[in-house]
């Protein structure tokens, strides 16, 4: 059997930084009061720094 290539080996990085990606909104869904989790709140789990445009500032 062939060794993985470095492609392979990256992309399996990728897969498991998504995994806990979604397990990380997983567990932040399950102990949310409400159905779904604020994008806000999305942004928090996930450590997203960036500020969000709204409609008015794509003028």
């Amino acid at each position: 059997m062939a060794p993985p290539s470095t492609t392979a080996v990256q992309e399996d990085h990728v897969a498991l930084a998504e995994i806990e990606l979604c397990g990380e909104l997983m567990i932040a869904a399950s102990g949310a009061d409400g159905d779904r989790l604020s994008p806000d709140r999305i942004d928090e789990v996930l450590m997203v720094t960036q500020e969000r445009s709204t409609g008015a500032d794509r003028e």
